[in-house]
């Protein structure tokens, strides 16, 4: 069965009785390019587990499976399962689990495939979830060599952003304080079935194996970033005080300044290691 047919992929879904799930973001790839490409670009070896997040019907699936040692597939859709016992028949290698990966354990999950050797993510993953996705894997704490994603390409901009460009938020700090996001390549909206409004976006992101910098408080840390990108108009020290008001204004001021950053900068201008050193600034004035 070619799972990139459109005419084969709508007759497997009546086979099964299932229709497309809005609600859950169900888009399936149907260019065999694009699906190679994603697989052959998620992981550098072979010997990984590759956990994919929402399978759909197991057109990348398949493409995983037979390049890499596991395959751990999360779908949340419980009418899916069936089908892709179907589909995926064949390979023994791929563990199907029907959870949502939201609340899925996923240190629980993984264990056991941590132990054999490297494991990456790959995903497509539904639009309107990808920012909790993502920061749900990536507070995971687990030690994951790469997370590639096909996401919307506008939350792609943000998140590939340099520094003090328009698309830079507090999404692109944080990421860039767990690893380094790369954009592999654009996806035209036409290749999904059924086709989504807007195009798409596969991006790879290298997991540091020991963070460059560490703040003295983490939860500061993120704070800070939030702070600083919530009121992106107000110059650093007013957005600082405005997310820390058990802070006065001079104290912000003057954490800023301690930080050797001009008190009129705005939040899309301060590298990680600025928002790291301010972080500690502000940690050792509450």
């Amino acid at each position: 069965m070619d799972l990139c047919n459109p005419k084969e992929v709508r007759q497997l879904m009546d086979t099964f009785g299932l229709a497309f799930n809005k609600n859950l973001g169900q888009n399936f790839l149907i260019n065999h390019f694009v699906v190679e490409d994603i697989a052959d670009n998620c992981c550098g070896d072979e010997a990984s587990t590759i956990l994919e997040i929402g399978p759909g019907i197991g057109s990348l699936t398949k493409e995983l499976a037979e390049r890499y040692q596991n395959v751990v597939a999360l779908e949340i859709d419980k009418g899916l399962i069936t089908v892709l016992k179907f589909t995926l028949g064949s390979y023994p290698n791929v563990t199907v689990i029907n959870q949502d990966v939201m609340k899925a354990d996923l240190t629980a999950i993984l264990e056991p495939y941590f132990k054999q050797g490297p494991v990456s993510v790959c995903a497509n993953l539904p639009y309107y979830i990808t920012t909790p996705i993502m920061m749900n894997l990536l507070e995971s704490g687990l030690p994951f060599d790469y997370i590639t994603v096909m996401i919307q390409a506008e939350v792609a901009d943000r998140l590939c952003s340099a520094v003090g460009g328009k698309d830079c938020g507090a999404i692109t700090t944080i990421l860039n304080y767990y690893g380094t996001a790369e954009r592999l390549f654009e996806v035209d909206k036409n290749n999904y079935l059924p086709a989504p409004k807007v195009d798409s976006t596969v991006i790879r992101i290298k997991l540091h194996k020991e963070k460059p910098f560490v703040p003295k408080n983490e939860k500061i840390f993120f704070k800070t970033v939030k702070a600083a990108f919530e009121q992106r108009r107000k110059t650093l020290p007013n957005a600082l005080n405005a997310g820390f008001p058990e802070l006065t204004k001079e104290q912000c001021v003057c954490a800023v300044q301690q930080v050797n950053l001009d008190v009129n900068i705005r939040g899309e201008k301060l590298s990680l290691k600025d928002f790291i050193d301010l972080s500690d600034v502000i940690a050792g004035m509450l």
